[in-house]
């Protein structure tokens, strides 16, 4: 497996900071410099287009400094976040927002390189726990050899579903939609991931497209369905693909035709 690399974006209203941080961050092969931004407002915007994992930030800009940068960014705040800035007054509010790090200017290298490698251990260990996740749902859809049941026909007059019936033998298992994460298909068969379980039932993944809401449901590949508001990152390819993290840490693929409506599904 290719080593992972990490999306950096690096924020300082000075052009020759800018450039340090980035001199520096040549010392990790692991990090790729995705971005540059000089303002609190760029910042923003950089930030929620090229969806870093990290986040190198100044405190005091012109406008909108790094803390009104954080709160803009809402859930979109990249997974690592350091402050690199000339004040030290604002270390313990930087702690407070749940940045991993604060470096003082001037920094030397030893200094730099213990912030960015606590920033990188944090997301190496978040890669991990996201690949043990996905093995995890892997291996608990390989389980059933044959289906538990089938999906329920719809309700008369093709309203959006609700609750999904899954006839499981003499049982019927009334699933609510708002509990569904993720499907996929398997031939005639699917299997509807919902939290830690997944029911393997008969039934088509087209038809049960049709069922969903489509605000908040998307066909993200030919064998995959995801709910949007589960999706926490999105990775995208040099081949134009790429995949999808949701918040338990599952990776599903995107394939490269889908892209395009997914983006817009999600409002980016």
């Amino acid at each position: 497996m290719p080593e992972r690399r990490f999306r950096a974006l690096v924020v300082d209203d000075e052009p020759g900071a800018r450039e340090a941080v980035v001199a520096l961050l040549r010392d990790f092969p692991t990090i790729e410099v995705a971005g540059e931004a000089g303002s609190g407002d760029a910042a923003v915007e950089a930030a929620r287009r090229l969806r870093p994992d990290l986040l190198l930030l100044d405190v005091q800009m012109p406008g909108r400094d790094g803390f009104a940068v954080l709160e803009a960014l809402g859930a979109d705040v990249p997974r690592a976040v350091v402050f690199v800035t000339a004040f030290d007054e604002h270390a313990l509010r930087a702690f407070e927002v749940h940045a991993l790090d604060y470096v003082v200017k001037p920094f030397g290298r030893p200094r730099f390189a213990a912030a960015v490698g606590r920033a990188l251990a944090r997301l190496e260990a978040d890669e991990a726990l996201s690949l043990r996740r996905t093995l995890a749902a892997a291996a608990l859809s390989s389980v059933a050899a044959a289906p538990e049941g089938e999906l329920a026909p719809p309700a008369a007059g093709g309203a959006q579903a609700t609750r999904l019936a899954l006839r499981l033998g003499p049982r019927t298992v009334l699933l609510p939609v708002e509990e569904l994460d993720w499907v996929e298909a398997d031939g005639d068969y699917m299997r509807l991931h919902a939290g830690a379980a997944a029911h393997f039932v008969a039934g088509r993944l087209s038809a049960l497209e049709e069922r969903l809401d489509p605000a908040r449901f998307l066909r993200i590949h030919r064998s995959l369905i995801v709910r949007l508001d589960r999706v926490r990152e999105l990775r995208r390819d040099a081949d134009g693909g790429g995949s999808v993290v949701l918040h338990d840490g599952v990776r599903l693929r995107v394939a490269r035709g889908r892209w395009e409506a997914l983006e817009q599904a999600l409002r980016l």
